[in-house]
């Protein structure tokens, strides 16, 4: 039986060195690193991509930007990345279809949870591009609902050069403390910026184990799939 593995990266993953726009260098590093993943065989993989590198809701909202205006920018600028690396993948011969929360039919497929369950039979590649089609809900959120829709294993949480989950912002304090491993349960209590709490609180619902990572070392997303020892495994099953 295959194994069902979301992937989520972020917007600034495909963006340049100044954090902004599409970097087609960086995006085919990106479909290169899924392309190693892929070829593990053996498993059903979707991705879910962010917006950072071209659009901000978070700036915008403090600038006085209504909040579901910025939601939805936030979630045409996702469908930009998809597209970018939905290109970047089929240059690998790679088969993969973009599915999206918004209607827009001229440049990819609605979602629904049957088509999406029939592509990754298929052994297709699905990207998942504007978030949930609805405001107040983030990328996070959009991959844990997808996770739990396809009856997926393990949500693989690629972080832009954060190597796992910690106690405090190990950018900002060189004491902070890294986690091997925690409990869902131990997300919400200690209030870990891992996702957003939505999206943590869902996954305690359903079950579904995470793995946090840093994207950034080459082979990482691949290695990820298998081993989980050099980032952070949120999961309520007992740890050996």
């Amino acid at each position: 039986m295959k194994k069902g593995i979301v992937l989520k990266i972020s917007g600034e993953a495909l963006a340049g060195e100044n954090g902004i726009g599409i970097s087609q260098e960086k995006v085919n590093q990106v479909a290169e690193e899924i392309k190693e993943l892929y070829n593990e065989g053996g498993i059903e993989l979707s991705v879910v991509v962010g917006a950072g590198n071209i659009f901000r809701g978070r700036d915008a909202i403090n600038h006085g930007m209504n909040r579901s205006s910025a939601d939805y920018m936030g979630m045409l600028a996702t469908i930009l990345n998809a597209l970018a690396l939905q290109s970047a993948l089929e240059n690998l011969d790679l088969d993969t279809r973009v599915m999206t929360s918004l209607s827009i039919p001229q440049v990819a497929e609605p979602y629904i949870r049957r088509k999406a369950l029939s592509h990754l039979e298929k052994d297709r590649i699905i990207i998942f591009g504007g978030g949930n089609g609805i405001p107040y809900f983030s990328t996070d959120t959009t991959a844990v609902l997808r996770a739990a829709e396809l009856d997926a294993d393990l949500i693989l949480m690629a972080k832009n050069g954060v190597d796992g989950v910690y106690d405090k912002d190990p950018r900002k304090d060189k004491t902070a403390k890294k986690f091997k491993h925690l409990t869902h349960q131990q997300v919400v209590e200690k209030n870990l910026k891992v996702m957003d709490m939505t999206a943590a609180a869902l996954c305690a619902e359903n079950n579904i184990d995470v793995y946090v990572f840093d994207m950034n070392k080459k082979g990482n997303i691949a290695a990820a799939a298998k081993d989980f020892s050099f980032g952070t495994l949120i999961s309520n099953k007992e740890q050996k």
